[in-house]
């Protein structure tokens, strides 16, 4: 097993990405650089009847063409998309679990979480309970409905038997769960972790709970330009779906390995606003600290920052606490950098997002060019600083920071760096 040490390197070898843009990371990357809007009308259910009519709904996947079709008919759509994602990272990682030994299993793990867990299957399951009674209650309902499933799926499937658990903090899931897993290879309980976050929340109940509580986008005449963060007019997120997974280990183990390596996992911060179930604190407090907590982890300092993919869902009230967290650790380096919401493209995935978004943030520093905030054309005087607007921006980005922040008050935020020795 590897030895502890809080002066271990992190870095990060496998990217996996199935999204409402891209159901592969190049996809999604490409779809990012064209501005694309992955927000439509709801074709999963008839949504006539709800104030919101669209979402960004992962489009032509296959969960058979991930699982077998009996195994799949098991699992809740959520269970797919982590598998299907975590698939992908660890193939670009270049790790084959069928061909590690009994120790580099052991020392493999998973923290891959999800904000929601299996909604559909449990809404299909009460309706089932309410017509039928409780005897045709699915004896899968359980183990296919709790979150921790996915983290336990692709442990199963890959044969690794290092940590395994869940993180569940709403929209900052998968932030928790990479900052988990760069802990647990410091702390030398795993050499290798897959780490990452899913959520497939476009349902009925989703959309009416969301809905219900005027967190949504009504701009049903045009779903594409819903999602318009920091745009005067924006009134409320878009859902979305999907998952995002990231391959983290060891330095020396990339490096023994030979992996490609795509930028270090410099720090992380968390903190609440403790504040209020749902808003996020009118100024950010809880924001700032967890960004100021991330640039002490990786020691840096805020000027060292080029790039911040900021939480950015398009409400009213969480845009501008984020600009003003931000205004507030940073100074006025806030000014100099580029910052972006790729939510305007793929919507609010909800657990996943965090994931997602670390791999924007990743591909950013691998391609030195900075994903644009779409849709934008009314200027909100609150928000005043380069949120890369409707158009890509070529950049040296060497440090990138990406935000996720959920309901209950959690604030997360993760720094990633260039390897530049590599």
């Amino acid at each position: 097993m590897p030895q502890p040490s809080l002066d271990r390197r992190v870095v990060v070898t496998g990217l996996g990405a199935l999204t409402p843009i891209g159901e592969t990371v190049p996809e999604f990357w490409d779809a990012m650089m064209a501005g694309e809007s992955g927000a439509g009308p709801i074709t999963k259910f008839d949504a006539s009847e709800y104030p919101t009519h669209f979402a960004a709904e992962v489009k032509d996947f296959d969960a058979a063409t991930v699982v077998d079709k009996k195994d799949a008919r098991r699992m809740d759509p959520f269970a797919h998309y982590a598998i299907a994602a975590a698939d992908e990272a660890l193939q670009d990682a270049g790790i084959d679990s069928s061909s590690m030994t009994e120790d580099e299993q052991n020392s493999t793990g998973v923290v891959f979480g999800s904000g929601i867990g299996g909604m559909k299957l449990f809404q299909d399951q009460v309706v089932t309970f309410a017509h039928h009674g409780p005897r045709r209650i699915s004896p899968f309902f359980v183990p296919m409905m709790v979150i921790d499933q996915a983290p336990g799926l692709i442990a199963t499937r890959h044969q690794f038997r290092g940590p395994n658990y869940a993180t569940v903090s709403a929209c900052a899931t998968s932030n928790n769960a990479i900052g988990d897993a760069w802990m647990l290879i410091r702390l030398g309980l795993a050499e290798t972790m897959v780490a990452g976050g899913t959520d497939a929340s476009i349902t009925q109940i989703g959309l009416a709970g969301f809905g219900n509580m005027k967190a949504l986008s009504t701009r049903n005449d045009d779903p594409q330009t819903a999602s318009r963060p920091f745009d005067a007019n924006r009134d409320g997120f878009v859902m979305g779906e999907g998952a995002g997974a990231l391959v983290l280990e060891s330095l020396e183990s990339a490096r023994e390995r030979g992996a490609t390596i795509y930028a270090e996992v410099a720090g992380v911060g968390m903190s609440d606003d403790a504040y209020h179930i749902s808003a996020p604190h009118p100024e950010g407090l809880g924001a700032r600290l967890a960004m100021r907590q991330a640039l002490k982890t990786a020691g840096l300092e805020p000027e060292d920052v080029d790039y911040l993919n900021m939480h950015g869902t398009s409400t009213p009230l969480g845009d501008v606490a984020e600009t003003k967290a931000i205004k507030a650790a940073f100074g006025d380096h806030a000014y100099n950098m580029n910052l972006s919401s790729t939510k305007s493209m793929t919507g609010h995935l909800l657990g996943a997002a965090g994931a997602v978004e670390a791999v924007a943030s990743i591909l950013a520093i691998k391609h030195n060019r900075v994903p644009p905030t779409i849709n934008f054309e009314t200027p909100d005087p609150d928000c005043d600083l380069n949120y890369t607007f409707n158009e890509p921006q070529d950049r040296d980005v060497k440090v990138a920071l990406s935000n996720a922040f959920g309901f209950g008050g959690h604030n997360t935020c993760v720094v990633f760096r260039q390897v530049e020795d590599e």
